[in-house]
């Protein structure tokens, strides 16, 4: 049998359960996709257009939303740029957004089709 009294045990600090999740996505490299994810979740929460959305795509800070009715297009083209702060701000209060990572960052161009 082995001895297990001469054995020492190291006490490392504990962690709360968001620094955990924070270093596990940057571990896993899953920050941009669920970077994405959650902007997607920041326009159907501040646009309220999430049931006349028919795609997103988002690439180098440009949200691009197309949309299945040309009345709610044009109704939220006069609010691009509250839209556009609305869903910064409701990112920067989300916990699972990661703000630094290089390839998927905040909103800064809203472009309706």
């Amino acid at each position: 049998m082995a001895d297990f009294e001469n054995i020492r045990f190291t006490r490392k600090e504990a962690l709360s359960m968001e620094e955990v999740v924070s270093r596990y996505i940057k571990s896993m490299k899953l920050a941009a996709g669920l970077n994405t994810h959650r902007i997607y979740e920041a326009w159907d929460a501040c646009s309220g257009a999430a049931p006349f959305t028919l795609k997103r795509f988002f690439k180098a800070g440009k949200l691009y939303i197309t949309l299945r009715s040309s009345v709610v297009r044009n109704q939220l083209y006069f609010q691009k740029d509250l839209l556009v702060e609305k869903i910064n701000a409701y990112l920067s209060d989300d916990p699972l957004f990661t703000a630094d990572n290089r390839s998927v960052s905040f909103v800064q161009e809203l472009i309706l089709k």
